[in-house]
Parts: C-alpha cells; sequence; structure tokens
C-alpha cells in the first residue's frame, strides 16, 4: 500500500515539475531557466527536483523521451505491419497525438526546441517510407533519402504551423493534405 502511495506521489511530483518546465519554456530559452525557479513555481523542494533529474536539460530530455515512446507504441502497428502504407488513418493519429499535448509539441518543434529532437520524431517512420519511395517511385536508396528528408521536413512545418495556428483544421483534413503532398504515397 505504500509502495502505491508514493509512486502516485512521484507521479504527481514529476507532472507539477513538467507543467512547471513547460510555462518557463513558453517564455524563456532552456539555458536561462534555474532549478530555483522551475522549483518554486511548481512548489517542489530542490532536493525533491534532484531526486528525479539532473538538471533542466535531464527533465527536458524525459520529456521528449516520453513523447517518443507515446508516438512510437501508436505508429507500432503500421511500422512493423510491411504491407500496411502509410495512410491517412496513420497520419491522422499522429495530428490527434499532437493536438491533444500542442504545449509540449509546439515548444519541441519550435525554434526554442531540440534539433535532435526532431531528428528523431522523423526517423520514427524512416525504415517504412524509404522503403515505399523505392518501391512506388523506383528510385535508389539515395535518391528516396533526398525526398525522404525534403518531405519529413515539410510535414513536421505542416505540423508546428497547424500548431502555431490554434489547429483550426481538424487532424483528418490535416492527414488528408499530409497524404496527397507526399511523394510515393498513394492518397486515399
Amino acid at each position: 500500500m505504500e509502495e502505491r502511495k508514493e509512486n502516485r506521489r512521484v507521479k504527481v511530483t514529476k507532472m507539477l515539475l513538467k507543467e512547471s518546465f513547460i510555462k518557463l519554456l513558453e517564455t524563456k530559452d532552456i539555458a536561462s531557466i534555474t532549478i530555483k525557479e522551475l522549483c518554486e513555481d511548481a512548489d517542489i523542494n530542490r532536493s525533491t527536483f534532484y531526486a528525479h533529474y539532473n538538471d533542466q536539460y535531464d527533465l527536458m530530455g524525459k520529456i521528449q523521451n516520453e513523447l517518443i515512446d507515446h508516438v512510437e507504441h501508436y505508429l507500432a502497428p503500421y511500422i512493423h505491419d510491411e504491407t500496411e502504407e502509410v495512410s491517412v488513418e496513420m497520419v491522422e493519429g499522429i495530428f490527434e497525438y499532437a493536438m491533444e499535448n500542442a504545449r509540449i509539441c509546439r515548444l519541441l518543434l519550435s525554434e526554442r526546441g531540440d534539433l535532435n529532437f526532431q531528428k528523431r520524431v522523423l526517423n520514427l517512420v524512416y525504415g517504412k517510407y524509404i522503403n515505399e519511395l523505392q518501391q512506388s517511385l523506383a528510385l535508389n536508396k539515395e535518391d528516396a533519402e533526398y525526398v525522404y528528408a525534403y518531405t519529413i521536413t515539410g510535414c513536421i512545418g505542416v505540423i508546428q504551423k497547424w500548431l502555431n495556428d490554434d489547429m483550426k483544421k481538424s487532424p483528418k483534413f490535416m492527414a488528408e493534405i499530409v497524404i496527397n503532398m507526399t511523394p510515393g504515397v498513394p492518397g486515399e
């Protein structure tokens, strides 16, 4: 029973720190955020912060890993099924996830965000999409990688614009746009 309470307490503490961190990131660069102000905003003791994280960069890394894990979990059935093509449903799910996590997605995909995180996001569907490009456009791997880089960078830009425009269009509408603009992926 005590272990369960502790786990719940830890989850609440981490959630408070994460929310305060996101709030601070909306107005400052990560290098300008101090542990003191983060703990004051979250109403958490500094020693409690250090029990869970090394510094603000460690906290950022763990938030990024959590986001990547959730997206990977969602995409797993699509990525691991060799017969499954990139579909509107799959892309719509990505937009729905971004909508549900708009604050953090907006930050992580912005100029304040980490380019390594953006690359990790791009690599989630790399293998599947490269194979589709090679087959549907009859490209060698090197040429398919250029098309992939162009396409994925554009997709990240579309998601950024959509988030910055307060997600006025539906995830389904956005997914259809992305699918229709993506070379080598059949539109539905």
